[in-house]
């Protein structure tokens, strides 16, 4: 339960009633216990949420899920896509932009730091725009910069953009991309009429300015206002499978923490001699991590092995790539080293986050071999991170997604699910910065808590407030989804599909099935427009040859991205999706609504 105060009889009745409601519902859609237990705390967690913000929880709740923001998307409504840490807005971005990009268009994608942009392979929104680092633009300035040959062929070519960790970009800084986007597309509209995704938590880290001063939120800025975005707000969880760990985060979302709460938290409580020394300490200030963990390589015997980053590009994109990427330009390990994957790969069994030890270095490659917390040994070799813009790779690094993992600051975890860390927020200063460091962590067992202040457990009352306008508006928009028609929905998405001059012949039907590609000819192209999609792809609708299969097979299986596999083979990425999908080597996974590698048997 969230904590220890009194509940009217009545309301818990109503919860128990909303669950057993649920039980029911649930039971037949799910197919796990996990999945069944993981739901039902959902729908019970978020009716007490309600019943302690003081709104109704009398009655049977909707919750946005992840299909229902991909719907909504589809129909090329503004958005905000919010929600808790590990509710699935990665995931649902990822799955937008995999079904833009199968029709023929090209989101731009973008975040606002750099550490975000590398997590999504897109640049951040300063680049994009072309602002860089102004703190203020005038009506001279954003015709100076609307004119540069980039900037003018990105704001004709955008349909869509995609704004990540939008909690992070001030009010002001809003207000100058939407000015540059009206100037360049010489449209009066916000952000000149492009579809706008904004994606974030205002839970996370606030914005700040060069000075390191607060800046206003991005959603106080008059063009928010004007953009008046459709609110999804996804309730389920997936990163945290711990009811009681969950009771806790959500009580601190809430500003219910309580004596109850702290009583629970402070048994992870640990003297530093009892710390595990497998686990990464996160810090709250910008402690000199590559400091500790060199420290504490020195002091493991044996041979350090040593890989160097890989880089192609124009060099400013690379060096940005290469200061953002959570692994180091030179990595230096030895056997026994504690270290954390730094990209997902599914197949291998690994996410970003996943901990670790190496345990040796295979012989014929030197690639490190680690073992994981739960015991699964993994050949470890390099991948990719990349710029795209356009549907082509700008630049890109490759190496061995790994990063020593003895110390890490707080800001460096963004975007990952940590199995365990040492957590020390006795010195917490700013609002939800306990909260973030928390949320990082899949359940309780993995919290080893080193202090925390009363500060660390606190929440901005500003955007507690403004939180359950955002679930009230996305609740209103859930409501209005359901009351229309599939074949409503599926014109929608439809004439969406067309105004961007996309396929939309391929457009899912409204009950989220996917149309068979031979279902429908192909619409007929002249030599023209072949010619023209051949000059940025010369391989777009050529036969593909039995070797070209068995080298992409190879390929995926090593890790290469579907961008990267499209710009090698000289094809687009749904061809090679498609390709990929035949091979059986990628499949559709229904919870997540998108194509995923396959497990490996």
């Amino acid at each position: 339960m969230l904590g220890s105060r009194h509940v009217e009889a009545d309301v818990v009745m109503s919860v128990e009633r909303v669950k057993l409601i649920e039980h029911y519902r649930i039971r037949d859609s799910v197919r796990s216990p996990a999945a069944y237990h993981r739901r039902l705390y959902n729908v019970w967690a978020c009716s007490f949420f309600k019943y302690k913000c003081g709104s109704m929880a009398y009655e049977y709740i909707r919750h946005m899920t992840q299909n229902d923001a991909l719907d909504i998307l589809k129909t090329g409504a503004n958005v905000f896509l919010t929600g808790e840490p590990g509710s699935g807005k990665s995931h649902t971005v990822n799955a937008y932009v995999a079904y833009l990009r199968s029709r023929g268009i090209e989101p731009a994608v973008t975040a606002s730091t750099g550490i975000a942009a590398t997590h999504i392979g897109g640049m951040t929104i300063h680049s994009w725009s072309g602002i860089g680092v102004a703190d203020a633009l005038s009506a001279d300035d954003a015709v100076m910069i609307s004119a540069r040959r980039k900037i003018r062929k990105r704001m004709h070519d955008a349909r869509v953009l995609i704004i990540d960790e939008v909690s992070m970009l001030s009010a002001a800084t809003l207000a100058m991309v939407d000015t540059v986007c009206r100037t360049g597309r010489e449209c009066d509209a916000p952000f000149g009429g492009l579809q706008i995704v904004l994606v974030g938590d205002f839970f996370q880290l606030p914005p700040i300015s060069r000075e390191r001063k607060k800046s206003s939120f991005a959603y106080t800025s008059d063009v928010w206002r004007a953009l008046n975005p459709v609110v999804c707000y996804l309730t389920e969880q997936y990163r945290q499978d711990d009811p009681a760990y969950l009771s806790i985060l959500s009580a601190i979302r809430a500003n219910l923490f309580d004596a109850t709460h702290r009583e629970r938290i402070f048994r992870q409580k640990r003297v530093p001699k009892d710390m595990p020394d497998d686990v990464p300490k996160l810090f709250s200030h910008n402690a000199d991590v590559d400091r500790i963990n060199s420290d504490r390589l020195g002091t493991l015997p044996g041979p350090p092995a040593v890989f160097f980053m890989e880089a192609s590009g124009p060099a400013a994109l690379v060096e940005t790539l290469k200061r953002n990427c959570l692994s180091p330009e030179s990595l230096t390990l030895k056997e026994d080293a504690t270290v954390m994957c730094t990209k997902n790969n599914p197949q291998l069994g690994f996410v970003n986050g996943t901990l670790g030890r190496v345990i040796g270095f295979d012989k014929e490659s030197g690639y490190p071999v680690i073992e994981t917390h739960k015991g699964t040994e993994i050949l470890i070799k390099p991948m990719e991170w990349i710029v795209e813009e356009g549907g082509r790779i700008r630049a890109r690094v490759a190496q061995i997604p790994l990063r020593l993992a003895w110390a890490m600051t707080v800001h460096k975890s963004q975007g990952m699910s940590m199995d365990a860390a040492i957590v020390d927020l006795s010195d917490a200063f700013e609002y939800g910065q306990g909260y973030v460091a928390l949320s990082r962590v899949r359940r309780l067992s993995g919290l080893y808590l080193i202090g925390a202040n009363d500060r660390a457990f606190m929440v901005s009352h500003e955007i507690l407030q403004k939180d359950r306008w955002f679930r009230m508006a996305s609740e209103k928009a859930e409501a209005k989804l359901r009351g229309m028609p599939g074949e409503e929905i599926g014109a929608k998405h439809k004439a969406f599909i067309e105004r961007c001059g996309g396929r939309a012949g391929d457009v899912e039907s409204a009950d989220n099935t996917v149309s068979s590609h031979h279902a429908r000819p192909r619409p007929h192209r002249d030599r023209e427009s072949l010619e023209r999609i051949r000059a940025v792809h010369p391989n777009a609708y050529r036969a593909w040859s039995s070797e070209e299969d068995e080298v992409l097979g190879k390929y995926f299986r090593e890790g290469w991205t579907i961008v990267a596999l499209a710009d090698h083979f000289g094809r687009k990425s749904g061809a090679v999706r498609s390709r990929l999908i035949k091979a059986g080597l990628i499949v559709f996974n229904p919870d997540a609504w998108r194509y995923e590698a396959k497990p490996q048997e």
